[in-house]
Formats: structure tokens, sequence, C-alpha cells
């Protein structure tokens, strides 16, 4: 039987292999993920104590995997979402390049692996905390987004967990430290997604999401932005009285946070209408928190 033209279309259009597993692995934001996972290295290598490098692995590997399912999760309940979006509307689910069902499999699938193994190789602490992150991102954060505002303060939650995890794997325990790092990695989150929502609020407004500047206006949210930098600077030197950190790190937060408040602070003459600015803001978040935690770890 000779293939109709509909079927050698078919035929010629089929993904690869290697483009299907490239559009697995995007289903778990590898950038955030990679960032998120790098914290949680940081919290390990803060940690009192030793966890040898097997387990190390294995656990940041676990961490991995989570994150990777939370986000695949995320990507399956905002399909809809996201085709509305120009910045997210290219993604394997609203391209329809993958179906539903494999995103939803993903989600599904990791952390019933990645949970068990965290509390194999580092402990049942560090498993829960992996498995409170995971549920309030997807089940709490997630459909927050489109009733209310609040649901940037419910994000950075399991935003801040990771490197909490990576401390409790060495530590078995809550204690101060690690307190201290989730305490910074949530205020960071603040004045970093409230950038994103500024410069990117017509888009916002497609998808049907909640954010700060569409719904408080840009004043507010700039406002708000200011105040949570504000608020970053002292937890950033929590670390030195106990004694994570010396002298050449508090010069640094401080130079770091200084820098960071005078360009939020900024905002506030700045005109409505300012994406510019906003999305400098948001950027210059991202070299904060990778200076900031270099200092720290060196």
């Amino acid at each position: 039987m000779i293939p109709s033209t509909a079927e050698i279309g078919r035929v010629r259009t089929a993904p690869s292999p290697l483009a299907v597993i490239r559009d697995v692995v995007l289903l778990g934001k590898p950038r955030l993920s990679g960032l998120v996972v790098c914290t949680a290295a940081g919290g390990m290598w803060l940690a009192p104590g030793h966890l040898d490098g097997v387990r190390a692995v294995i656990v940041l590997s676990a961490t991995t995997l989570v994150v990777g399912a939370a986000n695949a999760l995320n990507n399956y309940l905002e399909r809809d979402v996201d085709a509305r979006m120009r910045r997210t509307r290219d993604r394997p689910l609203p391209s329809g390049r993958l179906d539903a069902w494999v995103a939803l499999a993903v989600g599904l699938g990791l952390p019933a692996v990645a949970v068990p193994a965290l509390a194999w190789f580092a402990n049942t602490l560090t498993a829960a905390l992996a498995a409170i992150a995971l549920v309030m991102y997807v089940c709490v954060y997630t459909p927050m987004k489109q009733r209310s505002t609040f649901a940037l303060f419910f994000g950075a939650i399991p935003g801040a967990i990771p490197p909490l995890m990576g401390w409790t794997a060495v530590t078995g325990r809550l204690d101060a430290g690690g307190l201290a790092l989730f305490g910074i990695l949530f205020l960071w989150q603040l004045p970093h997604f409230l950038a994103i929502s500024i410069y990117l609020k017509e888009d916002y407004a497609r998808g049907g999401l909640k954010v700060f500047a569409l719904i408080h206006g840009e004043r507010v949210t700039k406002i708000c932005a200011a105040l949570a930098s504000l608020a970053l600077v002292p937890m950033t030197l929590v670390p030195l009285p106990l004694g994570l950190a010396g002298p050449v790190y508090g010069v640094t937060a401080v130079v770091l946070g200084a820098g960071l408040c005078g360009y939020a602070l900024s905002g506030l003459w700045r005109p409505e209408g300012s994406a510019r600015w906003a999305r400098n803001l948001f950027l210059l978040t991202l070299v904060y928190l990778t200076l900031l935690f270099a200092a720290l770890l060196a």
C-alpha cells in the first residue's frame, strides 16, 4: 500500500529521540533547577560535619530530581496558561511537542525514587523537607498564582528549602546555620520575582496570573522590592556571629547589599512602565546571589 501524503508528512516531521529527550529535560527547567541545586550544595558545604563523596553526589542528584519533578508538574498544571504567554508558549507542552501525560509521569515518577533515596543516603528530615517543598510548590504555589499575589510568599518557601536540605543532609537537624541560609534565600526571592512581575506584567496578564505589578500597581511593587532588599542585608550578616563566615564575607555582603538596595530604591524615582529598570534589577539579583554565595563558600 502506498502511504498518503499526510502520512509521509507525519513521518518526516516525527521528532528524533534526541529531541524528545531534550524536551523531557526542559520540563525540569534545567537553568532554574541548576541554580536551586547549587544552593543545596552550598548548604552542604557550609554545614558542620562531613558527608562522603558518594553520598553527597547521590543527595544532590536526588535533590535535582525532586526540583525537576516539581517543575514538570508545574508545566503540566500550567500548560494552558503557558500557551497564552509569549515567554512560555514554546515550552514542550503548549507547543505540542510532548503530550501532557509525559510531564505528569515525570513529575510523579521522579519523587518516588528521589525522596526515598534522600531518606536512605541522608536522613528522614532531609527527605521530609524535599517532600514539603514539592507539595508546597505544586499544590499551593502553582494554583495560587492564578488567585492571589500571596503566591509570591508561598513560592519563596520551597525555593528557600534546598540550602536547608543541604545543611540537614550533613547535620541531621534544624539549627541556626541552616535556618539562616533559608532566610537569605527566602528574602532574596522577593525582589527577584517582584522585578519579574514588573517587566513581564503584560505577559502575565495574558496568562491570567495575579502578580504584584498587575494587582497592586508598579509603585507598590517597587516599594515592596526595595523593602525586601533592605531586609535582606541584615539577614546576610547572620552567618557572621554563627561562625559560618569571616570578615571578608561580611564586607562583601555589605557592599553587595548596598548596591542591590541602592538600585532597588532608585526605582522609586523612575516613571511607570520602567521595564528596563525592572529587568536590570532582576539580572542584578542573580549576580548578587552568585557573588554572595561565592564569598560565603570561600
